[in-house]
């Protein structure tokens, strides 16, 4: 496994990183567990979850199953660098959601009692939220900080220049800020680089893709469908995608074949090569799955291959190959 900075801080994060979101609904809870062990001995050491994963609102029962984990012992908490997220819903009354200093301070208590851990390794806001000042939100995330509840704070679903309103904030206030983003984003959807990328690269903000394969579009969906085993690639986000895209992903297979590498390896790689991007976050549901993304960290994709995926997935905006604004101006 390679490790690398977390953006512009000096923790080490696996170039991959273990999401857990299927922990619960998909994975059984002692199935969850082997792929965490499994995780480990290959070297992952960045897992990434949320106070609302789990399917029950409020219960956070994800965060749960990890905090059962780490009540194990044999050094799983102290060898895992821990990412959860706060600002979905987690009950019917009046803050119990977004960004507000109450709700920070709520929800990070709840996640580490869930957790079974006594801090958080890297906490994240969910998304955006519009209504609640940075002073506030820079505020709350201090004083978790100093109480030693977190480390560091990272971003989910924020605009390019959510990022740079957020990190002045923090400069203003001499905080460190933001030391990651999660975005969206894989070879089918790539608008973060019009200015959620270069933004992030310019402040030191490490990007974790979250569906680094669409939902299992770029998971080689068109072989499943033809083996009749692509029942997970024709639902949700890929399943919308799946005739749209049907050309272009039969051009991306054939490379892959080409290549020899399946298509879920590839599509990693591909993340992995681009400036900016820490770690995409894989969800495997069997250890075949994680052996996969792991050996996706050792493909070295040639400008040539990069530049045929280029052409079959082409960057967004007329002029898609150069940067904003340039990208759809002049």
């Amino acid at each position: 496994m390679e490790y690398t900075h977390l953006g512009r801080s000096g923790l080490l994060v696996s170039r991959i990183c273990l999401g857990t979101m299927n922990f619960g609904p998909e994975a059984s809870e002692d199935d969850s567990h082997t792929i965490m062990d499994s995780a480990h001995d290959r070297g992952v050491n960045f897992f990434d979850t949320a106070n609302a994963y789990g399917g029950t609102v409020g219960e956070g029962i994800t965060e749960q199953i990890i905090g059962r984990w780490f009540a194990q012992g044999g050094g799983r908490r102290e060898k895992t660098v821990l990412a959860t997220k706060m600002y979905g819903n987690m009950g019917d009354w009046p803050n119990m959601r977004y960004c507000s200093a109450l709700n920070i301070r709520r929800a990070c208590d709840a996640s580490l009692k869930r957790l079974q851990t006594d801090y958080i390794d890297l906490y994240q806001m969910h998304h955006i939220d519009r209504d609640t000042p940075f002073d506030e939100v820079w505020e709350a995330m201090e004083v978790l900080r100093q109480q030693g509840k977190i480390l560091y704070v990272g971003s989910s679903n924020f605009a390019g220049w959510n990022l740079a309103q957020a990190q002045e904030a923090a400069k203003a206030r001499h905080f460190l800020g933001l030391v990651s983003e999660q975005s969206i984003y894989n070879l089918l959807t790539r608008w973060v680089e019009l200015e959620v990328l270069p933004a992030a690269i310019a402040y030191g903000i490490g990007v974790i893709p979250w569906s680094p394969l669409h939902g299992g579009l770029l998971s080689g969906a068109l072989r499943k469908e033809r083996e009749g085993g692509g029942s997970r690639s024709s639902k949700g986000r890929a399943g919308e995608g799946l005739d749209k895209h049907r050309e272009a992903l039969e051009a991306y297979e054939s490379l892959c074949n080409d290549l020899g590498e399946d298509p879920a390896d590839v599509g990693l790689a591909w993340l992995l090569s681009r400036e900016g991007v820490t770690a995409p976050i894989v969800g495997p549901r069997t250890l075949a799955q994680l052996d996969g993304a792991v050996h996706a960290v050792e493909i070295t994709l040639s400008g040539e291959t990069l530049d045929r995926l280029d052409e079959i997935f082409p960057a967004p905006g007329p002029n898609g190959s150069k940067p904003a604004p340039e990208a759809y101006a002049w």
